[in-house]
């Protein structure tokens, strides 16, 4: 026997129809002897709705009244799944997150889970009951109902998975795994078997959306095994083997041999600033990432130039797109203090990064990446790094070329 968490997410729960074939997935679980606590997403779309009758309601709402509505999909969907398997004949109820407690910290709307009480779930799972969860809440120190920010179901059922010593967390999704890169650019990309705690939160943080990049640093720093899977399955059908991911130790112990790069992500979701005759001095970089910081808006890549007349630089630096307008008013605010001449900016540009343990012990990696994308006459406008990751900042068209030049660069192509 088994103690599994399932998490679905919002195509797997749009419609009683979908419940029911989730339902079906966790009464298999269940007649295998498992004990299984289910966390649930809203169904799709259901959240950007409650969000605009927030936003239609009051521009600038309240967050703890925009958590008490936002929260409500989740609910919704752990009650019809409750209800679903009961009718099925097996042993369910929902616990909402006030009700286990889910105790969350920092802001509403953007929470953080402090810790989940597990006494009187644990009893009912013993007792043979499915636990269904709703996902993306919890409680507040004040009782209050508060919400963890977007893709916050991930981050729910890794977490519960941990304080319940789950032996694994299944993730389903519309995708049966983590593949090389994704399928609908590169048609011989590959499933992964195992990837790395490390790698996935790598691949998650520069653009491949199967995971949100928190529940797989929570499944890292507590050790939860995650599994990968499809809940797209016909009829009785089980559903294929997913994507488990792991610690390098378990990865060690299952291959020998592993491929130099893991995988190939990009994200659109990037634009560019530059910050032109900056003061060259101690203190002027400061004074242009200080406000961006204060802000909450992440940085990534970052290029200082010499600039065109001595003692000035132009600064070079990637905020997420979605953050762009902000950024350029935070540092239009800010001129006197940093002392610019002017801003150009463009959000017409992806990232592309490859990905994988292999680099730390392998040189190379860096220099075939520039080699197979300047075969191809692709400019690369800026760098950055990590032991594991390499990632270039190139023009929005080229992406799809880059992902399948590089893909094939690195022989990650499914033999014919």
């Amino acid at each position: 026997m088994a103690r599994i968490v399932m998490k679905f997410g919002g195509t797997s729960m749009a419609g009683t129809e979908r419940i029911r074939t989730v339902a079906k997935l966790v009464a298999r679980e269940v007649g295998q002897g498992n004990e299984v606590a289910v966390v649930v997403s809203a169904m799709a779309g259901e959240t950007d709705r409650l969000v605009g009758f927030c936003r239609e309601a009051n521009p600038r709402y309240d967050p703890a009244e925009y958590d008490v509505v936002v929260a409500a999909g989740e609910q919704i969907t752990s009650g019809l799944l409750a209800l679903t398997l009961q009718a099925m004949g097996v042993p369910a109820r929902s616990w909402l997150g006030w009700q286990l407690p889910i105790r969350t910290e920092e802001a509403h709307a953007r929470a953080r889970i402090a810790g989940i009480d597990t006494g009187a779930l644990l009893a009912a799972m013993g007792k043979g009951e499915v636990a269904v969860i709703p996902g993306f809440q919890g409680m507040m120190d004040d009782g209050r109902v508060a919400t963890l920010g977007r893709g916050g179901s991930d981050t729910s059922a890794v977490a519960v998975a941990a304080a319940v010593k789950a032996d694994r967390c299944d993730i389903y999704t519309d995708v049966d795994g983590v593949y090389t890169t994704d399928p609908r650019i590169v048609a011989r990309a590959q499933k992964l078997d195992y990837v790395t705690y490390e790698e996935m939160l790598e691949l998650a943080s520069v653009g491949a959306k199967v995971l949100q990049t928190r529940s797989v640093g929570l499944a890292m720093k507590e050790g939860v095994r995650v599994q990968v899977l499809s809940s797209f399955v016909e009829g009785d059908e089980a559903p294929k083997q997913g994507t488990m991911i792991v610690s390098d130790e378990e990865i060690e112990e299952l291959q020998m041999e592993r491929q130099l790069i893991t995988g190939i992500a990009h994200d659109k979701n990037e634009a560019k600033i530059i910050v032109t005759r900056v003061p060259d001095k101690p203190g002027g970089v400061a004074n242009i990432f200080g406000p961006l910081a204060a802000a909450g808006i992440n940085v990534d890549m970052i290029i200082q130039n010499v600039g065109r007349d001595k003692g000035e630089t132009d600064v070079t630096f990637t905020v997420p797109a979605t953050d762009l307008i902000r950024s350029i008013d935070l540092l239009e605010s800010a001129k006197e203090k940093i002392g610019f001449n002017r801003i150009l900016s463009d959000d017409k540009v992806a990232k592309v990064s490859v990905v994988g343990v292999g680099m730390k012990s392998h040189a190379g990696v860096a220099s075939t990446m520039f080699r197979a994308l300047a075969d191809r006459g692709i400019n690369i406008q800026a760098i950055s790094t990590s032991e594991i990751k390499v990632s270039v900042l190139i023009d929005e068209d080229e992406t799809e070329l880059a992902v399948r030049v590089l893909h094939t660069a690195y022989g990650l192509d499914a033999a014919d």
